[in-house]
């Protein structure tokens, strides 16, 4: 039964012809008339299901009175019933297709589109396919079909440099709650100073995070990067979704906070479960102790033990392939709860860059300036610039460049000197605080460089 063509059957071939009226009222009567048991589909009912009359039909027609033992289902997209039919329903929701369900879906419109354009072949590369394939996962066949058919007829190629459009129309079409941000720009590790023992543990488990795990082994579930401000932990970040790839989410705990009772938590959920119909994707939560402060205690009405109880719980228990990357500044603001082992696969400390970090910071800065890394004493300045983070050092260069610019002048080691030397870095302004943190990591984390 539909209200633009009334009841209809459909099991005896007679489609185009109607039985019944599109009356809702009537129709239901007519249900409960029928002489023959039957099994009724009711589409997009919902709207008529506030009426008094029609609750008491739907009752007496579920409760057999006075009827045959018929069959109501209703089919809607969401079909909230009032407590006095919620009883009586069960609810049945379909599965997404599988992966054979979507590779199956991919061929058909490589097919149509060479039906399409005379014969002409999809060129497709069967990795990339399998790729597409796993990150159309989390969606239903109308919208795994309209994206895939975008991708095909934007160049008639099926390839790797596909999946960044794909990840972008996915995002697109599931973030409906607005507090997940999609990052367009993610990184590579050539782009990341240091770190090498972070690069080599992320390496090391990057084809169990596509799909393929060492027997015994499930997928890696995420890292906590614990740092000095400015060290290098979003970029971090950034290029572990490279590393992966996959795209980059980032949860902002500001836009979860909410003035009425229980839309917090409700927030975070409608957040955590957009990011696993994103899947397979990294998500990252900048500056943690923000959002689940261990001192925040009953001050907000205990809304950040609660966030950070779901949080707890879905860490633990999530099954779709999102890798959680949480960094923080402030580690005596972290909860207890949160730092336990098991928690995050590991726990790294992003330090201050050390003489080979901070010379291989000076020569990515550079280059990306385009300016030529070998023209400057690279040594010399790495070493005046002791005590600076990456953020820092790239601000010297920045700072010298503008120096350069009122002196018409092209930027020189000299001047690049003098703006080392005339900074006073973080780890000389907050030095207590700075100590504290690198003499509270020193024993409880895994170094990254």
């Amino acid at each position: 039964w539909t209200i633009t063509e009334g009841l209809r059957r459909i099991d005896l071939d007679r489609e185009d012809d109607p039985v019944g009226p599109p009356d809702a009222s009537a129709v239901l009567r007519m249900i409960q008339e029928a002489d023959q048991r039957g099994i009724y589909l009711l589409l997009d009912f919902h709207p008529y299901l506030g009426y008094a009359s029609h609750q008491r039909l739907l009752r007496d027609i579920v409760q057999r009175r006075g009827c045959q033992p018929h069959v109501l289902v209703l089919v809607g997209a969401k079909v909230e019933l009032p407590a006095e039919l919620d009883a009586l329903a069960v609810r049945f929701t379909p599965r997404l297709p599988d992966a054979n369900a979507l590779l199956k879906l991919v061929r058909e419109e490589a097919v149509a589109y060479a039906r399409e354009h005379g014969g002409r072949r999809v060129e497709a590369d069967e990795a990339a396919v399998r790729q597409i394939v796993r990150h159309l996962q989390g969606l239903d066949l109308h919208d795994a079909r309209r994206i895939t058919r975008q991708l095909v007829h934007a160049d008639g190629a099926l390839t790797a440099s596909d999946l960044p459009q794909l990840a972008k129309l996915k995002f697109e079409l599931l973030n409906r709650s607005g507090h997940l941000h999609y990052e367009y720009d993610t990184a590579g590790f050539d782009e990341v100073a240091g770190a090498r023992r972070l690069k080599r543990w992320i390496g090391q488990r990057a084809p169990a995070f596509a799909g393929n795990p060492p027997p015994g082994l499930a997928p890696p579930r995420g890292v906590l990067l614990l740092g000095v401000q400015g060290c290098g932990k979003s970029l971090l970040a950034k290029a572990i979704a490279g590393e992966f790839q996959v795209p980059l989410l980032r949860l902002d705990f500001g836009t979860l906070y909410a003035k009425y009772h229980g839309e917090t938590e409700a927030n975070l959920r409608t957040a955590l479960a957009s990011a696993e119909q994103l899947a397979p994707c990294v998500l990252w939560i900048d500056e943690i102790e923000k959002g689940v402060a261990a001192d925040a205690g009953e001050g907000d009405g205990g809304v950040s033990r609660r966030v950070l109880g779901y949080l707890l719980t879905w860490m633990a228990e999530r099954k779709a392939p999102v890798f959680l990357v949480a960094t923080a500044n402030q580690v005596q603001h972290l909860p207890a709860e949160l730092l336990r082992k098991g928690r995050f696969d590991e726990i790294f400390f992003v330090d201050l860059p050390g003489p080979e970090a901070r010379v291989e910071l000076l020569r990515i800065h550079l280059r990306e300036r385009g300016l030529d890394p070998e023209a400057f004493a690279l040594p010399a300045l790495a070493a005046a610039g002791a005590g600076f983070s990456g953020a820092e050092i790239e601000q010297a260069i920045v700072s010298g460049l503008y120096a350069a610019h009122a002196e018409q002048r092209p930027l020189d080691t000299t001047l690049l000197m003098q703006e080392i030397r005339g900074t006073r870095p973080l780890s000389v302004l907050m030095a207590e605080q700075v100590e504290a943190l690198r003499a509270w990591a020193a024993t409880r984390t895994v170094p990254a460089a």
